[in-house]
């Protein structure tokens, strides 16, 4: 599983970045951990707010920090 965390370093996409990769280890699932933090990059990728979850090139989320449980669901499928 692919997961990338899209955004600039802000605090809420630095919250974002800690946040899923510790649930996605808490959950022992196999996965690649991408930050990406370059804006050209990110808006290539269809992204025009931040922070954003992509997994296995899905978008997820976009513009909040979800929590705990709401990573877990994404993180899942």
């Amino acid at each position: 599983m692919l997961i990338q965390v899209l955004g600039t370093h802000c605090a809420k996409c630095v919250r974002m970045a800690e946040q899923v990769e510790q649930v996605a280890k808490q959950s022992g699932i196999e996965f690649t951990f991408e930050k990406v933090t370059d804006v050209n990059q990110i808006v290539a990728m269809g992204v025009m707010i931040t922070p954003a979850l992509l997994v296995d090139g899905k978008l997820k989320c976009s513009g909040n920090v979800p929590n705990v449980k709401e990573l877990e669901t994404m993180l899942q499928g």
